[in-house]
């Protein structure tokens, strides 16, 4: 049997290390996949598909991408769940023994990208770990393109709860776990679908992990937010993402110098179904970031802007002093219109100097980004200038804690070229003047180039022939060019060279001598200037704390000219901010909708609700009359100004809650086995054991995707126990017009309608809420809006006809029903004969209309005993 290749020999050595990769092998200029790699991804990225000789009977798969594209490719791998390993040469091939010694220098996935044109400027890349225990998660999560790193702990019998909605703030690309855990495994699995994560396990010892914390805690700068819990085990899930980050980028990343332990209770949590309801980040249907909150807030200039305030929409505050510390700073900046006209072109120069920091650890940056570091941070004095004695704590805060870094500044001025390449091994980089070898170099290149230039003149005149010229190309270096006119002119001395068609060239000693040396100096330059370069890059690597500091707090300054932007475009208004029950809100307006309108006139409403005398709102009123807009938009004023912004309003008086719990629209989870139904059980499960008096709470519909009795029956028991056992102020929309009887029989609870105008069978939306309660839904007219056929409206029309005489009957009969006493008597009066009836009714089969007639005849039965 043939023996494989020793090159194949050293991939298949380097493949059995990275089974779970795709190896990206380095051969010249391409990078090349085999054997199943090479089908898998010929397939993916739909390139041909070939062969190579490998020493075996069959040649092995085979399909490769240019190295200088390979990121678009990579980026593609990534994008569709892959691993990839990239292999490269790691010894000089003109010293090497034999075969070039390659090894893996860096395993890419979804968490580890760092490659600025494949990443979203604006939107973190986080790689989380978590470690799981009985009733309890340590997580913690890094975007290695920006050095963050963040840890916490959740604990109790709700933590599988708590580390969704944590999923649901962090979005992560990738979660590792301990690979012994088949309890996380199957957990991170079950949920996997709903947030779309790479999930991968990893193996750590025990002992290990120790070892490894009380490095953590020795090296790292730890923020502290709240104590950690005695067993450490948000430093355990730290362990298991640093070891794998070690293990993936074989190198250590500098920039990740940040531990931030924060408390999950310190802001507003927010589970992933009141994020997708509400749409803060991206729209429902589209998953598209305009048409949400984030994309109509985000007037930020830069890229760290950009991601500060995606963090501040996902994590409204809950502290009154710090939410009105961010409204002061917005209504500072909003009545100083030139102070704020000069922060916006002092943030137009800045670049992404956080992710430039990562580049400089990686050892990937390059003189462009080094420029860019360069006028970003030179605006840092002008923005101190520009704040120097306001008086606003969060300004004043921000700008102490910017630094000027003049040092980084000039030494970049001194040394790099002000519009250099991006390639630091073609030279060009650096500036005459900061390196004296470099400089005499370059001296004696233009000697030799301004020798070469004499030499024309010379020539010309020592040899008579006035067309001669020097010229050099790449090939075959300098030459003296003689047309064949003119070739009996030539001297002796003149060394032929090439022969063209209609010329020769020549060269001389002498020439050759100075080509030489001006060949040479070139090469040493290219060398010297590369060498230049990384010891400037690792000198900056001393910097990056204070870079990155300068990043975060430059962001801060970016959300707060945002949100000033938004709120004057806007005209929004500063709320009441305090620690009262009550949400009072004069002419609120829903801020996306108002937004996206195409020229029609948003109609305001008015919304006051506390825990006393209007805990509970119950909105009755027909479909697309504006009822879940309406309470959305209540939602999103709440949670607009928990963030620290203005909101759409007039005026308003925000007590603050500690959650904001939705339940609206109708979906089937078909990943987990649900129903419609089911689901929406589900999430008002979750509410009714998470929410507090202090919560908000939106139920919209609740009860309708079962039987017309069922869900009434819910519904009605749903509003009792908030109201009697929560008492957490509650917007509750319906279309079942006998909950509206509530506003007399249960305290705190009040009737509201979308009010509507009526001509003949058609009807005009208002859009306004007003006290009241509609009698009926208008679900035909609705219907007929919508485009329904007319044949189907008629027969809608004479269906209704038959069915309101019956109903009348039951409405009039559907309180006392759920009046315990009067159950109890009419029950002692049910004969037999009623009994036998509902025993033979197949409620499966039963449809609406039997239903009701069934109902109608006990009804009747009854009455006469």
């Amino acid at each position: 049997m043939k023996k494989l290749t020793p090159m194949m020999q050293q991939y298949m050595q380097i493949k059995d290390k990275h089974k779970d990769s795709l190896i990206f092998f380095r051969l010249g200029d391409f990078y090349e996949l085999f054997f199943d790699d090479a089908i898998i991804a010929a397939r993916e990225l739909e390139i041909v598909l070939t062969g190579r000789e490998c020493g075996m009977k069959e040649k092995a798969p085979m399909c490769g991408v240019p190295h200088h594209s390979v990121d678009t490719y990579i980026d593609r791998l990534i994008s569709k769940g892959y691993k990839v390993a990239i292999c490269e040469q790691i010894e000089d091939a003109s010293s090497a023994v034999g075969i070039v010694k390659r090894d893996v220098v860096r395993v890419i996935t979804p968490g580890t990208l760092i490659d600025t044109k494949l990443l979203d400027e604006k939107t973190n890349n986080y790689l989380v770990a978590v470690y799981g225990e009985s009733e309890s998660w340590g997580l913690a999560y890094t975007d290695i393109s920006t050095g963050e790193l963040f840890a916490t702990e959740l604990i109790g019998s709700n933590s599988d709860a708590m580390l969704m909605n944590e999923f649901g703030k962090v979005e992560p690309k990738e979660i590792i776990y301990f690979t012994e855990s088949n309890t996380q495994s199957q957990f991170l699995k079950k949920i996997q679908p709903s947030f779309n994560y790479y999930l991968n396990s990893y193996s750590m010892d025990n002992n290990e992990i120790d070892e490894k914390i009380l490095q953590i805690e020795s090296s790292f700068n730890v923020i502290n937010q709240n104590q950690i819990h005695s067993d450490n085990i948000s430093l355990k899930a730290t362990c298991l993402l640093l070891e794998y980050i070690n293990e993936t980028q074989k190198r250590t990343l500098s920039h990740i110098n940040n531990l931030n332990i924060y408390n999950i209770n310190k802001t507003m949590p927010l589970d992933i179904v009141t994020r997708n309801n509400l749409e803060l980040t991206e729209t429902l249907r589209a998953r598209t970031k305009k048409g949400s909150l984030l994309w109509l807030l985000d007037k930020t200039i830069t890229a760290m802007g950009g991601r500060t305030l995606k963090k501040w929409v996902d994590q409204p505050l809950i502290d009154e002093v710090a939410i009105k510390e961010r409204l002061n700073a917005i209504e500072f900046l909003k009545e100083n219109i030139i102070l704020k006209s000069e922060l916006k072109a002092c943030l137009k120069k800045v670049y992404d100097i956080e992710r430039i920091s990562a580049k400089i650890s990686y050892g990937s940056v390059n003189p462009r980004d080094l420029i860019s570091l360069k006028i970003s941070l030179e605006q840092i004095p002008e923005l101190k200038s520009i704040f120097n004695g306001c008086n606003n704590k969060l300004f004043s805060n921000v700008l102490e804690n910017i630094e000027v870094h003049d040092e980084i500044t000039n030494m970049i001025d001194h040394s790099i070229i002000d519009d250099p390449p991006t390639n630091i091994k073609d030279g060009g980089i650096i500036k005459t003047g900061y390196n004296t070898e470099l400089d005499e170099l370059r001296r004696g290149i233009t000697e030799g180039k301004l020798w070469i230039t004499d030499l024309e003149k010379k020539q010309k005149e020592i040899t008579g022939i006035k067309s001669l010229k020097v010229g050099f190309n790449k090939v075959f270096g300098y030459y003296i060019e003689v047309t064949k006119s003119n070739l009996h002119l030539v001297p002796d001395h003149f060394i032929r060279k090439q022969t063209l068609a209609n010329c020769e060239r020549y060269i001389t000693s002498e020439l050759k001598e100075v080509e030489s040396k001006i060949v040479g100096a070139q090469d040493k330059i290219v060398i010297l200037e590369y060498n230049l370069f990384i010891e400037i890059r690792k000198h900056l690597e001393k910097y990056l704390l204070s870079i990155q500091r300068t990043a975060k707090f430059l962001g801060q300054l970016d959300v707060i000219y945002s949100l000033a932007q938004v709120a004057e475009e806007n005209n929004y208004i500063k709320p009441n901010i305090n620690n009262s029950n009550t949400i009072s809100i004069k002419e609120g307006r829903h801020p996306v909708v108002e937004k996206v309108m195409d020229n029609e006139l948003f109609i305001p409403n008015n919304t006051k609700i506390d825990t006393n005398t209007n805990r509970m709102s119950i909105i009755t009123g027909p479909n697309m009359a504006g009822k879940s807009t309406y309470m959305r938009q209540v939602a999103l004023i709440v949670l607009m100004a928990q963030i620290g912004s203005f909101i759409p309003a007039k005026e308003a008086e925000i007590g603050i809650v500690d959650r904001i719990f939705t339940r609206v629209g109708a979906s089937d989870d078909l990943s987990q086995g649900q129903s419609t139904f089911m689901v929406e059980m589900s999430e008002v499960a979750h509410i009714l054991k998470n929410a507090s008096s202090k919560s908000l709470l939106i139920l919209d519909e609740v009860g309708r995707g079962t039987s017309t009795f069922d869900g009434l029956s819910i519904a009605w028991a749903i509003i009792e126990y908030i109201n009697n056992n929560i008492k957490a102020k509650t917007f509750f929309s319906t279309h079942y017009h006998e909950l509206t009887k509530l506003e007399n029989e249960i305290p705190h609870v009040k009737n509201y309608r979308v009010a509507i105008k009526e001509n003949g069978d058609e009807i005009v939306f208002l859009r306004k809420i007003i006290e009241g309660s509609a009698d009926k839904s208008y679900g035909i007219q609705v219907a007929n809006l919508a485009g329904l056929p007319e044949g189907v409206i008629k027969r809608s029309k004479q269906l209704l006809k038959d069915l309101e005489k019956p109903n009348k009957t039951m409405d009039n009969n559907f309180s006392d029903q759920f009046n315990e006493k009067s159950v109890q008597a009419k029950n002692h009066e049910v004969n037999e004969e009623a009994f036998e009836i509902l025993k033979k009714i197949n409620i499966m089969e039963t449809t609406p209309i039997e239903a009701f007639n069934i109902l109608y005849k006990l009804c009747q039965e009854i009455k006469s005993k």
